[in-house]
């Protein structure tokens, strides 16, 4: 006989260790991919669908836009807005004693009329703040009447997509720039400043980081390049992530021309941080970002980006919302080791590829849900894309191994079963033949001899039932009595017509009796029930048909049915048998165990007894059977 291996399991044993390396192998390459910037771009797009998707916050009441719409403009009749125009907007503003104006329009050359009036305002004004350009060429200067300490840059960092996720505190300006060594602070941290100093809160150096900013308490560390997602960027000056305030209308809005004949309520304005900006698609001052909901997708006006940013810093001093946070590259790389690690023990406990499929999906949507709640809760950016790729990653190495094993595992399995065979056969009509003459003529033998020869030729028959039982995987196993062994992968009218035919071999005095046989097997629709079910089935049946055997007085005729019936599936046993009074009085473990089984199938189970027989039924649904999905087999 040819010799056969001791397990097959160590054949999915070397296949997990085939796809050890590779899987180091993919978590090293996603590492390398991170740190070389390859996911940059997926990773900041990912952040913004986080923070877009986020829920709804609280209108910001400390702040309000006066939006330049297309209205105004058209009223006014001219663009630029003259002087005249912008000095009666801040006259009118000014009236309501708003906290601190921000004009986000460069103001560098004069608009007659009214030059002289609105120069007027600026110089004696101390809670307006103008804007320049200082960042790239040309640069435009803030309004010649503004003081230095009442003037804040406009500029907002790109990354390469063109998005603006960050914004600068401050930055040295470009050397074309008049007084280039003076140090400049940003439009919204100039709003800030002028703002907060009311509440006795003043600019002043890091504790922690002498290089930093800080209101009391709360200081703005300067954004690393290579902080979350990013791997490289421009970090010139003092930058830190955009955290915007979600929802469709996070801010005040009212127009030039309303505030200008009184129409805004006063209450819009006192005490509130104004900014004055374009709100019009016909005049080009738009910014892409894709994390601020908007009626432009995309796009957003810079006079709301700079809202949204000046917001985002009093309300972190005043109100401890928090800031985007970032991991530190150590804690975000043993993340993706961990998760890496995860998917290899996954794929090495789970075997059916079903399964393994629906384990990963179920990873792929927790990470990614977990990316979107620490951010939505915490404000904390952690790497999603990064580990859903490596999930994925190995997830690919892991499905073609799960078809492999499959594949092979049948094809030893099938192997040793024909080698079982034939070597059955041979014996079968070789040695058992002679063996079985030789216990015809038992009569003419010694008992000691007989007894021997009999004893051999079970010997051997048990040899046949043992090989065969290790050549199947166990849960595929039904094993009855001694000598069967029964493979529930097997089409079930097959499987329930063998458990049949062999119980029905056994010497019980019911089955002496019978005449009639009726029988009918049919497909059933059980695609995938599981194999303990399924035995479950089997043995449902043979505790039936060994109760006929056993406690039927008499039964002429049998009827077995296997089928579908009114969207059911049925299995029916019944006898005409008179009955003992054990089995019209027992509830015994059998009938315990098919309700068990009706209930798991959602189905049910109905044993009737009579004086002229007993009928015993299993019945589940074809459709909506819970989690075992029954269709045709």
């Amino acid at each position: 006989m040819v010799p056969l291996p001791n397990s097959l399991s160590k054949l999915r044993q070397r296949i997990g260790r085939q796809r050890l390396l590779p899987g180091i192998t993919v978590i090293g390459l996603v590492m390398l991919a991170r740190a070389l910037g390859l996911f940059q771009t997926m990773e900041l797009r990912t952040l913004d669908t986080f923070l877009r998707w986020r829920p709804a916050e609280p209108k910001d009441e400390r702040m309000l836009i006066v939006g330049i719409d297309e209205d105004d403009i058209q009223q006014v009749g001219t663009y630029p807005i003259p002087d005249e125009d912008m000095a009666k907007l801040l006259e009118a503003l000014l009236k309501h004693n708003p906290r601190v104006v921000g004009i986000d329009l460069y103001r560098d050359l004069a608009v007659e009329p009214g030059h002289q009036k609105l120069a007027n305002i600026l110089a004696t004004q101390p809670n307006i703040i103008g804007v320049e350009k200082i960042i790239g060429d040309p640069a435009v200067s803030p309004p010649a009447d503004l003081p230095p300490e009442q003037v804040g840059f406009g500029d907002l960092p790109l990354d390469p997509d063109g998005f603006v996720r960050r914004a600068y505190l401050g930055s040295w300006p470009a050397a074309t720039t008049p007084d280039p060594d003076r140090l400049r602070f940003s439009l919204s941290l100039r709003l800030a400043e002028t703002y907060l100093a009311a509440e006795g809160l003043e600019l002043e150096n890091g504790i922690r980081d002498d290089n930093n900013m800080r209101f009391g308490d709360t200081e703005f560390f300067n954004l690393s390049p290579r902080a979350g997602g990013y791997a490289r960027f421009d970090n010139a000056g003092w930058q830190f992530l955009i955290n915007p305030r979600s929802g469709r209308a996070p801010f005040d809005i009212v127009s030039m021309v309303d505030v200008i004949e009184g129409r805004v309520n006063s209450d819009l304005i006192q005490d509130r941080i104004v900014i004055i900006g374009i709100t019009t698609l016909s005049v080009k001052d738009l910014v892409n970002s894709a994390a601020i909901k908007s009626n432009n997708p995309g796009l957003i006006n810079g006079v709301e980006m700079h809202t949204h940013i000046t917001s985002q810093l009093v309300s972190t001093v005043l109100d401890n919302r928090p800031m985007v946070r970032i991991w530190a590259d150590g804690w975000e790389y043993l993340l993706i080791i961990l998760l890496g690690s995860f998917g290899l023990w996954l794929g090495y406990i789970v075997r059916h590829p079903a399964r393994y499929i629906l384990f990963i999906g179920i990873t792929v949507l927790g990470i990614a849900s977990v990316g979107l709640v620490v951010l939505w809760l915490g404000s904390w950016w952690v790497p999603v894309v990064p580990t859903l790729i490596m999930t994925l990653a190995i997830s690919g190495l892991g499905l073609p191994s799960f078809y492999l094993y499959d594949q092979m595992l049948r094809s030893r399995i099938d192997e040793r079963q024909q080698i079982i065979e034939r070597t059955y056969d041979a014996i079968h009509n070789g040695p058992l033949q002679t063996l079985a003459t030789l216990l015809q003529q038992k009569d003419d033998l010694t008992p000691a001899i007989s007894n021997k020869l009999e004893t051999l030729n079970q010997e051997i028959r048990a040899i046949y039932v043992g090989l065969l039982q290790e050549s199947l995987p166990e849960e595929h196993q039904l094993q009855l009595g001694t000598k069967r062994i029964i493979d529930l992968r097997d089409p079930i009218k097959e499987v329930l017509h063998n458990v049949y035919t062999t119980t029905l071999e056994r010497d019980f005095p019911g089955f002496a009796s019978l005449k009639i046989h009726i029988n009918d097997f049919q497909p059933l629709a059980i695609k995938g029930l599981s194999s303990d079910n399924k035995r479950a089935l089997c043995r449902f049946l043979e505790e039936a048909l060994c109760n006929v055997g056993k406690h039927a007085i008499s039964p002429k005729r049998l009827t077995v049915l296997c089928i579908t019936e009114d969207n059911d599936n049925v299995i029916r046993i019944e006898d005409n048998g008179q009955n003992d009074t054990f089995a019209q009085d027992s509830r015994g473990r059998g009938t315990q165990q098919a309700e068990r089984l009706a209930k798991r199938l959602r189905g049910t189970f109905r044993r009737e007894v009579g004086k002229t027989g007993t009928l015993c039924e299993l019945r589940w649904p074809i459709s909506g059977a819970g989690r075992y999905n029954l269709v045709k087999e």
